[in-house]
C-alpha cells in the first residue's frame, strides 16, 4: 500500500469514528505499529488529526480533507460514477466542472473521448486537461483554496456569470432533501452556485458516502439540480426522497 493511500485510509477511519488507536490501525492497514506512529505524526503535523497517547483523534480543523488525501477514497466507485456521468455529455459540449475527486474522474473520461470545451475553477483538473489536444480549456480565476485546489470568490463568480455551459458537473461534500447540496466553505459554495446558475443542466456526482450528509455551507437546494449520479451503497430512502423532488437519480455499477 502506498503511503498516500495509507494516509487516506487513516484519515477515513478517524473521520468515521472520531478516534482510533495504533494497534487497530496497524491491524487494519497490515503494517507495523512504528509505521502507523510515523504516519500519525506526519498527519498531526499537517493539522489533519491530533495525536493522543496510543492513537489519534479528529483534529480541530474539521472534517474537510485536502484533495491529495481524498483521491484514493472510494476510487473504483468514483470511476464508475464518471463513466455513467460521461454518457450524459454530447460530443462538442461546453462542460462546467467544479473541483473534487469525482469530478476529476469525469474530466479524465471525457478528455479521452473527443472534442469538447471544459470550463473549470479546479487547478488540478486544468493541469491535466491542458495536455489534451481535443479539449478547449477555460480556467476560471479567483482566490485559491489549498484544500480543494479550487479558485473561488467574486472573480470566479463574475467570470461564470459571463459564460454559459451546456452541462455542469458539481462536486459536493453532502446532499440531502432537507439541506440540499452542501460543502465545507462559504466562498466555494457561492462559486459552485454560480456554476449551476450559468448552466443549462446541473449534474451532481457524489459517491455513496456523501448521500444524506450535511456540511457547513449550502450550495443550492436539490430542486436546483437536474441529475444525481452516485454509487451502490447509498441509502435507498434518501435516494428515493431526492428522486421524489424531480431529480433524476442514477446509481452507477
Amino acid at each position: 500500500m502506498l503511503k498516500s493511500e495509507r494516509h487516506a485510509r487513516i484519515l477515513e477511519h478517524v473521520s468515521a469514528r472520531g478516534a482510533i488507536d495504533v494497534t487497530e490501525l496497524s491491524r487494519l492497514l497490515n503494517v507495523s505499529g512504528a509505521t502507523v506512529r510515523r504516519d500519525l505524526q506526519h498527519l498531526s503535523g499537517r493539522n489533519l488529526l491530533r495525536r493522543t497517547h496510543g492513537g489519534a483523534v479528529l483534529g480541530s480543523a474539521g472534517l474537510e480533507l485536502p484533495v491529495e488525501h481524498r483521491t484514493e477514497h472510494c476510487r473504483p466507485e468514483k470511476q464508475a460514477i464518471a463513466r455513467a456521468a460521461a454518457q450524459l455529455v454530447p460530443v462538442g459540449a461546453v462542460v462546467g466542472m467544479t473541483g473534487g475527486t469525482t469530478v476529476t474522474e469525469v474530466a479524465r473520461v471525457l478528455a479521452g473521448r473527443g472534442p469538447l470545451t471544459i470550463v473549470t475553477n479546479a487547478v488540478n483538473i486544468a493541469a491535466e486537461m491542458v495536455q489534451h489536444q481535443d479539449v478547449t480549456l477555460v480556467v476560471v480565476g479567483g482566490y485559491a483554496r489549498t484544500k480543494s485546489y479550487e479558485l473561488v470568490g467574486p472573480i470566479a463568480e463574475k467570470t461564470l456569470a459571463d459564460h454559459h455551459t451546456d452541462i455542469t458537473f458539481l462536486g459536493v461534500d453532502g446532499i440531502s432533501t432537507a439541506h440540499g447540496c452542501t460543502t465545507h466553505d462559504q466562498l466555494e459554495a457561492a462559486t459552485d452556485r454560480a456554476f449551476a446558475d450559468s448552466s443549462s443542466r446541473t449534474v451532481v456526482v457524489a459517491d455513496h458516502s456523501k448521500i444524506g450528509k450535511v456540511t457547513f455551507a449550502k450550495i443550492c437546494p436539490v430542486t436546483d439540480i437536474d441529475h444525481l449520479v452516485t454509487s451502490e451503497g447509498a441509502p435507498a430512502g434518501t435516494l428515493t426522497a431526492i428522486a421524489d423532488t424531480g431529480v433524476t437519480v442514477t446509481t452507477a455499477e
